[in-house]
């Protein structure tokens, strides 16, 4: 099982990622950061990730705990439990690194990592993106990068329930 052990490598408390972010600093590298409750993972999250991981040398994603996305998304989700949320964004070949966070934003997360290059969907612009004054005031980037269209678990969700 080389290979699951390879991707649950890349699931990290802070703690071990603070470790990997010191070593990948110095080596010069450029660190992405973007976050969300991944759940039901589809062509749009691919799609999206590969186009922050782009932007820099790694890719850290912040998943929202389960009990985020409940205060966030209502009592039914997520849909997928934050194990298998963590577990196939750490699948994703250009995903570094997965770190859950059980507050409603990731704030604190963005104040521990620091980087280079914060992303966020389409559907934010640059002044409502959470941290965007964290990596601003370190000279770093913001980039929203545009949605796929028609491509949203909510939308997979509703013809889900067409259909029953």
């Amino acid at each position: 099982m080389k290979h699951l052990h390879n991707i649950q490598h890349k699931i990290m408390d802070l703690p071990i990622l603070s470790a990997r972010l010191r070593q990948w600093r110095t080596e010069g590298k450029r660190i992405v950061f973007t976050n969300g409750c991944f759940d039901l993972v589809h062509r749009g999250h691919v799609e999206y990730l590969s186009a922050a991981a782009d932007l820099g040398d790694l890719l850290i994603v912040g998943i929202n705990s389960d009990r985020s996305v409940t205060r966030l998304k209502g009592p039914n989700r997520p849909i997928m439990d934050e194990t298998s949320r963590q577990l196939l964004m750490a699948a994703l070949e250009c995903v570094d690194a997965v770190i859950l966070f059980d507050e409603d934003t990731p704030y604190r997360l963005i104040q521990e990592i620091q980087p280079d290059v914060l992303v966020k969907g389409g559907d934010y612009t640059e002044t409502n993106i959470v941290g965007a004054d964290i990596v601003r005031a370190k000279g770093g980037e913001i980039h929203c990068i545009p949605l796929t269209p028609d491509c949203s678990t909510s939308r997979i969700e509703q013809k889900i329930k067409n259909q029953i």
